[in-house]
């Protein structure tokens, strides 16, 4: 298996209305060996996160692998860890659980709808703008829909935030995954932040208070269960 750190503005594997080259293409010109049980789009692919997010992506180099590890995303053994710079400071560390499905009126978009998929999201305030978030699910958009419902949105987001914004990107990074690898032995693996994102970091920040960004969450865990 791999973890990479995706850089901001590659897409994950090829789709019908994307025709440039795909981190799916970078793997297989590099030789890599990949998984194929996702399909021939998806080589390797465990999971995906968007064209403008960066940070921390498993990818399984064959079957066996790939099989052990999507049965940790589906039990929630593995887990996510996001950063992200917001329009507005967090004023409380907040368990968003609301279901998520297709926007009715814009299909381009995912909304919080009655009758959606179950979705819960984490959200605890860092140092002034800047905001972790846990995912307990892995849904399109999860993170951006579920902070729509505490009045914030993501710098950069100009879908589900201001339309006319000057930040080159959604300003989204995950930071560090935990898993199990095949071996057994438990892992967390944190993907070190992109320039751009650096940039933009409030003046306060500490990089010793995300070095290991799961630490932050062990007074908060209780909010939204056991899970």
């Amino acid at each position: 298996m791999l973890v990479i750190n995706k850089p901001p503005g590659v897409v994950v594997h090829p789709a019908p209305s994307y025709k440039d080259a795909t981190l799916v293409d970078w793997l297989k010109e590099k030789g890599y060996s990949l998984s194929t049980i996702a399909g021939d789009e998806r080589y390797g692919i465990v999971h995906r996160i968007d064209k403008d997010t960066s940070g921390a992506l498993v990818i399984a180099k064959n079957n066996k692998t790939h099989e052990f590890l999507s049965a940790q995303l589906k039990d929630k053994s593995m887990g996510r860890y996001y950063l992200m710079l917001l329009n507005e400071p967090l004023k409380e560390a907040k368990c968003v659980d609301a279901p998520i499905a297709r926007n009715p009126k814009n299909r381009l978009k995912m909304a919080i709808v009655k009758g959606g998929r179950e979705s819960k999201t984490l959200f605890v305030p860092i140092v002034e703008n800047l905001a972790a978030a846990k995912l307990y699910t892995g849904r399109t958009h999860q993170i951006r829909v579920h902070l729509t419902k505490l009045g914030r949105y993501i710098l950069g987001d100009t879908t589900y935030g201001k339309k006319e914004q000057k930040v080159p990107r959604v300003m989204l990074h995950a930071r560090e995954i935990y898993f199990t690898h095949p071996n057994q032995k438990k892992l967390s693996i944190i993907a070190p932040m992109f320039d751009d994102f650096k940039n933009l970091m409030p003046k306060g920040f500490n990089d010793e208070e995300v070095s290991s960004i799961s630490n932050l969450f062990t007074a908060y865990n209780g909010l939204c269960g056991k899970q």
